[in-house]
């Protein structure tokens, strides 16, 4: 659990950043982007987001860094595996490196769900200008992740999120749309 924090910031956390994905989320990413070859989940809590990618008939390979009863256990910065696609809503104290590290790790794409704030901060710029974004599908509403739980709720929340698509074959400016 995170100790001390500014302002009391770790009283409004959840432990490890622990946030799954409702799978109407995981379905938003889907319908807009073609997933050709295996996918690993390396952030799959309760395995929320990897269930639906089985769901629609994808090779999913889970991994969290927390026993959470799916998936096997590892450290995915630690990790070297070689795999198609990795697709993740990942821990947002470590976004940066694991952004990194799936651009290392993934010969096709890397699809992130995230706060829409992961734009900004002059270390994300020198990440972008490394791995280039091909698209963000921000959410014209904000979505709601509960604390530890999975909820099939889609009434708005506090924060702006998107997806965030890395694509190895695209060439070009970021394309932004909405959800």
């Amino acid at each position: 659990m995170i100790s001390q924090s500014i302002a009391g910031y770790s009283n409004c956390r959840a432990e490890n950043d622990f946030y799954p994905t409702p799978p109407q989320y995981t379905r938003d990413i889907i319908r807009r982007e073609q997933l050709t070859g295996d996918i690993w989940e390396p952030a799959c809590g309760d395995g929320s987001m990897s269930k639906v990618l089985w769901e629609t008939g994808c090779n999913v390979y889970s991994t969290d860094l927390i026993d959470r009863g799916y998936g096997d256990v590892g450290d995915f910065i630690t990790m070297n595996k070689k795999i198609e696609n990795i697709i993740t809503n990942p821990p947002f104290n470590l976004i940066t490196e694991f952004a990194y590290h799936a651009y290392k790790c993934a010969t096709n794409k890397v699809i992130f769900l995230a706060k829409l704030a992961f734009l900004e901060t002059s270390e994300r710029r020198e990440l972008f200008e490394v791995a280039p974004l091909a698209r963000v599908y921000v959410y014209s509403k904000r979505i709601r992740l509960d604390k530890n739980i999975v909820t099939n709720k889609t009434s708005g929340g506090m924060i702006a999120f998107a997806w965030f698509v890395w694509d190895k074959s695209y060439n070009g400016e970021p394309i932004i749309r909405f959800i």
